[in-house]
């Protein structure tokens, strides 16, 4: 059983920062407390977590705001993806360790999910693509550095299908390209297919 340090601490992370409403918006203990059915305490207490992890900003006598994503922090986001997701690629394919079936059923599942309402259950797939991707090298030390990313993956991700009509399609067409090229066993344009996802993402992104 959670905490509620552990409850608050994901219901903010997961539901909270990444709903682009919020983006530089101040938080509200009480209201967030009352929400989940906890005390302010452990709000605090997740709210010092995350604000270590810089994804809110702890503003003195105004209190917590959730931190919204630079240009240099989401151009990092996915210059450190590129060259994590790039690795994957090249090591499954090497070792003919391609999780195919997986990442054609969340593919598949993610053609599901249409229109804004689903954005995020969209994204969280999205995510998941990309993960089970990275997982299945079996590096461990590498998932936890992956999914350290997860936030922030998550609400670029969410913010990116608001800000351009059509980005929904046009990622299920990216997915679909890099496991194209993972299938044929061509790691080189499976890296290929990884940039032009991660840059026609970051040119959203960036556009506002």
């Amino acid at each position: 059983m959670l905490s509620g340090r552990e409850k608050a601490y994901a219901y903010l992370k997961d539901t909270v920062l990444t709903d682009p409403g919020m983006q530089g918006a101040f938080l509200s203990e009480q209201e967030i407390a009352d929400r989940i059915g906890v005390s302010r305490t452990p709000i605090r207490e997740a709210l010092l977590l995350l604000a270590a992890e810089g994804l809110v900003e702890l503003v003195p006598k105004r209190g917590a705001r959730v931190a919204p994503l630079t240009g240099r922090e989401i151009t990092e986001l996915m210059e450190l993806r590129g060259i994590v997701e790039r690795y994957a690629a090249q090591q499954l394919v090497a070792g003919d360790r391609i999780p195919v079936a997986e990442l054609r059923a969340l593919l598949e599942r993610q053609a599901g999910l249409t229109g804004p309402d689903q954005a995020r259950e969209f994204i969280a797939v999205d995510h998941l693509f990309h993960s089970t991707l990275v997982s299945a090298v079996g590096n461990t030390l590498l998932d936890r550095h992956y999914e350290g990313l997860r936030s922030r993956q998550v609400r670029a991700g969410v913010v990116a299908l608001f800000n351009r009509q059509g980005r929904q399609d046009a990622v299920l067409h990216e997915h679909g390209a890099i496991l194209d090229a993972l299938v044929s066993g061509d790691a080189q344009a499976a890296c290929a297919a990884i940039d032009g996802h991660l840059e026609s993402t970051l040119k959203v992104l960036l556009a506002g």
